[in-house]
């Protein structure tokens, strides 16, 4: 959400922010609500001073026996509660109408990233590694001899439709261990803090961190209320939800592996072959609450953390920074690893980081209070995937697909399979 005072004070600069995401100029209204808002706020103080000195003069008028006086400054006290009321109640219907509509307003992209109107316009600033050469035609994940008898959709669509596929022995072991590395690697090496969440959460988190109100169709929701979590940047984030923290509590860097739901709205058409892009999957996600002055520098390494995973796992990689027309919502700035696919020929996003600034600490009301004293300030959040592992397991395997159908496993992950290295054509982990 934004300051109304940031908008108060320079509205122009406000506009122009939205503009760079394509948006018109809705400041004009936004200070039309505000000023609305502020002035029953104005009216309801007015009448309040006027209620209280009528009170006062109430008993005067008692004490020298005008009744006449008596009965008129009553009935005015009367009306006087009635107007401030009516004005109280008019007043949180203006400020609930412009918290809608501050909620609903992206986030202000950050200086530094490109103006673009969609993908193709995301600037690369990072390449690690060499697309393997191939003396074969490469296939897709799913088309990988070594693959198929251990990723079935046909039995997942019987259980629970299009876009969802049933793991199975190597495959699955295959999915378990990279969750497992990714894990280890963050809370070992990168000092973050594992951490299991629930994955149903209440509506007020889902407001937390912008997937509502504007984005509720792109999640599910329960028939009592609850929310399946598109991520646990949900729930790592609203740890902080409604908290003011001393700044010696920063920074809290946390990383959970849970499943995630989405609804892929429109999105019919996208990525519907093999298991790229499916309503349940599983991520490692990292997020990140610091002091506004750390975010920059906070954004960087996590992205060094995702990147880190990729090579470890020997996987070519090249990282892009978003632009405005490719820019989440809900975000300042993002950096977006793809990874290379040979069964695509292409690199695909495997991983975003980004800083949401405090866009979501204000939705959340989550604040720090400095060491030196003064006001509670706002947090900065961050967040990424650490990676999503059906999409890592899809690098992994078409990177490491043979001539012969068998799929070589790369050697970090050994360790985690009691030493086997590979998938024979026959779907074996031998």
């Amino acid at each position: 959400m934004h300051d109304i005072r940031t908008i108060r004070d320079n509205p122009a600069a406000f506009d122009a922010a939205l503009s760079r995401r394509g948006l018109a100029p809705v400041s004009s209204r936004i200070l039309a609500m505000d000023e609305a808002r502020r002035a029953k706020i104005l009216a309801a103080e007015t009448a309040q001073a006027e209620a209280n000195k009528a009170a006062k003069d109430v008993g005067a008028a008692k004490a020298r026996g005008d009744e006449a006086e008596f009965e008129r400054l009553r009935a005015l006290v009367g009306e006087k509660k009635a107007q401030i009321a009516a004005l109280n109640d008019e007043a949180k219907a203006e400020d609930a109408a412009l918290t809608d509509l501050l909620m609903g307003i992206p986030n202000l992209p950050d200086e530094s990233i490109p103006d673009g109107a969609d993908e193709n316009d995301n600037v690369e600033i990072h390449r690690h590694g060499t697309p393997r050469a191939l003396d074969f035609t490469p296939l897709e994940h799913f088309d990988i001899p070594a693959i198929r008898p251990g990723m079935d959709f046909e039995t997942a669509a019987k259980l629970s439709g299009s876009r969802f596929v049933l793991l199975s022995g190597a495959v699955a072991r295959l999915h378990r261990a990279l969750a497992q590395f990714m894990l280890d690697v963050h809370v070992e090496e990168h000092g973050l803090t594992e951490t299991i969440t629930p994955v149903l959460v209440r509506e007020d988190m889902m407001y937390g961190t912008g997937q509502l109100p504007k984005f509720g169709d792109d999640s599910y929701q329960t028939t009592n209320g609850w929310w399946l979590i598109p991520t646990a940047e949900v729930t790592l984030t609203n740890i902080v939800n409604g908290l003011t923290v001393d700044e010696s509590y920063l920074p809290r860097r946390y990383v959970a592996h849970t499943q995630c739901f989405r609804s892929e709205a429109g999105s019919a058409g996208r990525d519907t072959s093999g298991m790229l892009r499916q309503h349940q999957f599983e991520k490692v996600e990292m997020v990140s609450v610091t002091k506004p002055e750390d975010s920059a520098a906070e954004h960087d390494r996590m992205t060094k953390q995702a990147q880190a995973i990729l090579e470890k796992l020997d996987l070519p990689y090249r990282t892009v920074v978003l632009c405005t027309g490719d820019l989440g919502a809900g975000m300042r700035k993002t950096h977006d690893i793809e990874v290379w696919l040979p069964g695509q020929n292409t690199y695909r996003e495997i991983s975003s980081v980004s800083v949401a600034g405090d866009y979501q600490a204000r939705r959340m009301n989550a604040r720090y209070k400095p060491e030196g004293g003064g006001k509670p300030q706002f947090v900065h959040t961050l967040n990424g995937s650490g990676l999503a592992v059906g999409r890592t397991l899809i690098a992994v395997v078409e990177n490491g697909q043979q001539a012969d159908g068998s799929v070589d496993l790369p050697a970090v992950l050994h360790p985690y399979l009691r030493g086997k290295t590979r998938i024979n054509a026959d779907g074996q982990m031998v």
